[in-house]
């Protein structure tokens, strides 16, 4: 099933693709930077895709071809970050977009091709995987500014990166290559701008061929261990051992007794 809708007056596009749905950054004349509007929407996308029928992992990704995102849209700031109250205010929204990447019920993936700085980094490191072009650049900026990081981010990037590495990006405003991403585990693989899609597409494959009450429980566990949140903790052993009574458990077990791949629907 395929389907679209648009968010942000068209600067953010939300479509569906048979099992996956992929989420597009479309400011491709100011290198895909996120304004305002759009970090106020990025939940509303995610929740958009998630209801539609049987997504089982959202793809984020940059139009044009050459830039994933240069982060939060600089050109906002004198008006809108300009005091504490509105710079609080734009930095609630900031936060808001990176937790529903970071909650979403569904695999998040980033498709990384050209730079990735900023606010884009922060949703990059908020999603579950991530894939890079060998050509792609990945910064954090906010020193160069004036700026602090979101405090509620900083979990994702730390656990991404590990905290030196974290540190380092941070202080000295410095880039890093794709394969110093790679290097630090902040990346899963990189390739060929031209290998990209065919990448991202055979890694989607996997994952979409699984039970998704299954990538569901493993989202959850691997969220509970990373916080060590009770309530998290929680929230995945219920999810475990809801997989017990789920029809797609019962397929598995019929398909690896009849030695054919399972069709999983989902419950």
């Amino acid at each position: 099933m395929k389907s679209s809708h648009s968010f942000s007056e068209n600067a953010l596009i939300a479509t569906t693709d048979d099992d996956r749905g992929y989420l597009t950054f479309n400011r491709p004349e100011s290198k895909n930077a996120i304004n305002f509007r759009m970090w106020q929407e990025i939940p509303l996308a995610l929740d958009w895709l998630c209801s539609q029928g049987d997504i089982r992992c959202i793809i984020m990704r940059g139009e044009g071809g050459r830039d994933f995102s240069a982060g939060a849209d600089i050109t906002e700031f004198e008006q809108m970050r300009q005091a504490a109250p509105d710079g609080q205010a734009y930095e609630r929204s900031n936060t808001s977009a990176f937790r529903a990447v970071r909650l979403c019920q569904l695999p998040v993936l980033a498709m990384i091709n050209g730079i990735c700085f900023g606010g884009a980094f922060g949703l990059a490191a908020a999603a579950d995987l991530r894939i890079a072009s060998n050509e792609a650049l990945f910064a954090i900026p906010a020193g160069r500014l004036g700026l602090a990081y979101p405090v509620d981010a900083m979990s994702d990037i730390v656990e991404a990166l590990g905290p030196q590495r974290a540190g380092s990006l941070l202080y000295t405003g410095g880039r890093m290559t794709a394969r110093d991403a790679q290097a630090v585990g902040f990346i899963l693989s990189t390739c060929g701008l031209a290998d990209l899609n065919v990448t991202m597409t055979a890694l989607a494959d996997q994952i979409c061929a699984n039970a998704p009450i299954s990538n569901r429980a493993s989202k959850a566990a691997i969220r509970a261990v990373l916080t060590g949140n009770k309530e998290d903790r929680l929230l995945a052993e219920d999810l475990a051992r809801s997989t017990f009574d789920s029809s797609d458990y019962e397929e598995g077990r019929l398909a690896f007794r009849e030695k054919r791949k399972p069709t999983f629907s989902g419950h």
